[in-house]
């Protein structure tokens, strides 16, 4: 921390944003830059959720990746998990790009929908424009889902120190509200 400040006050050096400590108890802290909105302070996470609505994959991010560089290896991971892709998927607008259209296609998916097209056709994500519809709510669904995890199971603020402490937080708050999804799905 010294030598950051040593270099930023005394030297008027701009320090790079991966070599910055921006908490003393949590020096696993990143730098999270949301295009041009506010400067925040935590983890990136990516998460998958089915149309049970129950999280499906969880993976606690290093750095500030941009969301369209984690579109493939979130869909790859998928196919490693379950032994293929899904017919059916909506990204977040962050996600979406040409490249991570055509490479979905190409693992097998069949209706790959972003929330914001960024220069893509509906057409081209999917030939149904009720498809199209359908996967945009289901991830306007989602996103409902994560606030959850945000306000009711904790995953907005992680109290246990440390970077391994961090991740099994994230992945308690998961498995917690994987389980009240299921309770709340068991008929009858």
């Amino acid at each position: 921390m010294a030598v950051q400040t040593a270099r930023r006050v005394l030297l008027e050096e701009k320090v790079p944003a991966a070599e910055k400590i921006v908490s003393v108890f949590q020096p696993h802290t990143d730098i999270i830059r949301k295009g041009g909105r506010e400067t925040l302070y935590g983890r990136k996470i990516n998460l998958a959720a089915g149309k049970s609505g129950l999280v499906l994959d969880v993976v606690v991010e290093s750095g500030n990746p941009a969301d369209s560089v984690r579109c493939l290896p979130m869909l790859q991971r998928h196919c490693a998990h379950y032994g293929k892709p899904p017919t059916h998927a909506a990204f977040d607008g962050g996600y979406a790009s040409a490249d991570n259209l055509k490479g979905a296609k190409e693992m097998g998916v069949t209706h790959a929908v972003f929330s914001k097209k960024r220069g893509l056709k509906e057409e081209d994500m999917t030939p149904s424009p009720w498809i199209f519809e359908q996967l945009r709510r289901f991830r306007a669904g989602v996103e409902a889902g994560i606030s959850r995890l945000k306000r009711c199971f904790g995953l907005g603020r992680c109290r246990w120190r440390g970077l391994p402490r961090f991740k099994a937080w994230v992945h308690s708050a998961v498995f917690a509200h994987n389980l009240v999804r299921l309770a709340w799905l068991r008929p009858g």
